[in-house]
C-alpha cells in the first residue's frame, strides 16, 4: 500500500497549493511542514517501502540532495514549486512543475493543473505572496466583486502572517494545524464564516504586530533602498515578512529589508526587490551562506552582527538607481 506524504511551505502559498490539491484529489497524507523559513523539509523523511511524496513551495535547490536520497530509495516525487532550482535532475519517479516567472506561485501553478477549479484559494495565496496585481487581475477575471477580493486579500496576508517566526512556538497555530482548520472548506469564504475565531486571532494578531512594526525607524535609507531593524521579540518575528510587502506596496520603486535580532545579537532577514522591478532578491540573499528565495522576495535565515554592514553595502549595491535623493544609514 502506498504511503503518502505531503511536504509544504507553512506560508500562504504552501497552505493553498495543499488545499486545492487535496480538494481535487482527497488523500489520507502525513503532513511535513513549518515555519516559513524551514524549507529544508525532505531531510525528515526516511524512505519506508511504496512512499509518493507530494513537495509544494520550497525550494527545489535546497532539497535536491534528498530528492536523490528518496528516488534512490524507490520514493516517487511530485514537485511543485516557483523558488530558485539550481541544476534540475531527470528520473522517471520525478514529476516536476516549476515556474521561476516572478508574477506565479505554487497556488497559481495548482491552479493552471485544476483548471480553476478551487481559484479563490489560489487568489487567496497570490495576495499572500504579494502578487497584488497578479491577484486582482485574477480575481476580476474569475468575477468575483470587489469586497470578495479584500476578504481573500486580508486571509491571504494573514495565512502568510502566520508562517513567519524564528521556530513554530512564534506562530499563532502551527501550519499543519491551520491547514487541517482550512481543508475543511471548499472555499475561503467558507473558513471565514464557519470558523470565524481562527480568522479572527489572525487578522487581531496582525494589526497589533504590524501597529508595533510602524513605529520603528529606518536603519537605512535611500531613495531607492530601505532596512529596518526589528528587536527581538515574538511580534517582530512574526510580522517581519508581511511587515516587508507592505512597505514595498507603498513604495514600489523602493527595495526593503527588514532585519529581525535574533538571541545572539545575529540577524534574520526578509528582503523584497522593488515591486516595479521584481528581480534581485535572490541574487543578494544567495550571496550570504543560508539565503535563498525568489527573484521578487527573498531571505536569509542566519545574518552574523558583524556582516550587518556587508550586509547593507551589497544591499544598496544591488538596488542602486542613479536618482539617488538621500544616503542615511544611522549609528
Amino acid at each position: 500500500m502506498t504511503k503518502y506524504i505531503d511536504a509544504f511551505n507553512g506560508d500562504a502559498d504552501g497552505l493553498c497549493a495543499l488545499i486545492q490539491l487535496r480538494l481535487a484529489n482527497p488523500q489520507q497524507s502525513e503532513l511535513i511542514t513549518g515555519v516559513k523559513r524551514d524549507i529544508n523539509l525532505l531531510k525528515q523523511i526516511n524512505a519506508q517501502g511504496d512512499m509518493h511524496i507530494t513537495a509544494l513551495d520550497i525550494s527545489f535547490e535546497k532539497n535536491v540532495a534528498d530528492v536523490q536520497r528518496l528516488l534512490e530509495q524507490g520514493c516517487s516525487i511530485s514537485y511543485i514549486d516557483h523558488h530558485k532550482t539550481g541544476e534540475l535532475i531527470s528520473h522517471p519517479q520525478l514529476e516536476i512543475d516549476i515556474d521561476l516567472a516572478a508574477d506565479t506561485c505554487t497556488s497559481l501553478i495548482i491552479d493552471k493543473q485544476l483548471q480553476g477549479r478551487y481559484r479563490a484559494w489560489a487568489i487567496t495565496a497570490a495576495f499572500g505572496d504579494n502578487l497584488t496585481n497578479k491577484a486582482y487581475q485574477l480575481g476580476t477575471e474569475s468575477g468575483f466583486s470587489v469586497s470578495e477580493l479584500e476578504t481573500l486579500k486580508q486571509l491571504g496576508i494573514c495565512l502568510n502572517y502566520n508562517g513567519y517566526g524564528s521556530n513554530l512556538d512564534d506562530l499563532f497555530y502551527h501550519p499543519a494545524d491551520l491547514y487541517k482548520k482550512l481543508q475543511k472548506f471548499e472555499t475561503p469564504f467558507e473558513f471565514i464564516k464557519n470558523d470565524a475565531e481562527t480568522f479572527e486571532t489572525l487578522v487581531n494578531g496582525y494589526q497589533q504586530d504590524m501597529t508595533k512594526a510602524e513605529k520603528v525607524s529606518p536603519k537605512h535609507l535611500t531613495s531607492y533602498s530601505e532596512a529596518i531593524i526589528l528587536p527581538n521579540e515574538k511580534w517582530a518575528r512574526r510580522v517581519s515578512g508581511v511587515y516587508s510587502n507592505e512597505l514595498a506596496n507603498k513604495s514600489p520603486d523602493k527595495a526593503h529589508a527588514i532585519l529581525t535580532e535574533k538571541e545572539q545579537g545575529d540577524y534574520l532577514v526578509s528582503i523584497r526587490a522593488p515591486l516595479n522591478r521584481k528581480y534581485g532578491a535572490d541574487e543578494l540573499a544567495s550571496q550570504f551562506s543560508t539565503g535563498g528565495g525568489r527573484k521578487a522576495a527573498a531571505g536569509i535565515n542566519h545574518l552574523p552582527k558583524d556582516i550587518l554592514y556587508d550586509f547593507i553595502e551589497k544591499f544598496k549595491k544591488q538596488f542602486r538607481r542613479n536618482d539617488i535623493v538621500i544616503d542615511r544609514v544611522s549609528e
